[in-house]
């Protein structure tokens, strides 16, 4: 039986016959990500098309299984559309782990003020899973995701699946200009 990557960390052991039918299994995905990330900060060429694009296949393959046993329509169309959206890329613009690694996670006692929230992607409840690791994505206060279904896509898209807003932008603070500052350089040293 696969464990996911937080039960691992947290030394939580899984319990029998409690599996997520829906959870795409993205461990060959970012095996080949991590793979052609670190292969590419050693040399200034960055990933080969080829290799990206392979990326994009695998990403792609797992929303598609999900498509197939899909509870809702709701629910197919928006992995179809994640589906489309992965047509003929050919370059990863996504975020880095350090980005994943530092989005807001929900607390269960918030998923309970809502208990049938479920993740957009593979349409899981998020309180079916004892612990779950559920972020927030900075785009929109209720883009909530399972982080083991939304880390791949930011990984190589970084935009929201749901609103495609690019979340690799640093935010800028625009600060206003202040009209009367122009206006007095003279008076001030004259």
């Amino acid at each position: 039986m696969a464990t996911n990557p937080y039960e691992v960390e947290h030394n939580i052991k899984p319990v029998a016959g409690r599996r997520h039918k829906r959870r795409p299994d993205m461990s060959t995905f970012n095996a080949h990500l991590d793979n052609i990330t670190s292969n590419s900060t050693s040399s200034r060429a960055g990933p080969s098309p080829v290799d990206v694009q392979g990326a994009f296949q695998l990403l792609q393959d797992q929303f598609a299984t999900l498509a197939t046993t899909a509870p809702n329509q709701e629910n197919l169309h928006f992995l179809n559309s994640l589906v489309e959206s992965l047509e003929g890329e050919d370059h990863i613009t996504g975020v880095d782990q350090l980005y994943l690694d530092n989005l807001d996670r929900v607390s269960r006692k918030k998923l309970q003020s809502n208990p049938t929230d479920a993740c957009p992607i593979c349409a899981e409840k998020f309180l079916d899973d004892p612990h779950p690791l559920v972020v927030e994505l900075p785009c929109h206060g209720s883009h909530k995701f399972d982080l083991e279904c939304v880390g791949p896509w930011l990984l190589s898209k970084g935009t929201c699946p749901m609103c495609r807003k690019d979340l690799t932008q640093k935010k800028t603070i625009e600060i206003p200009k202040d009209e009367d500052e122009d206006e007095d350089v003279d008076g001030l040293y004259g």
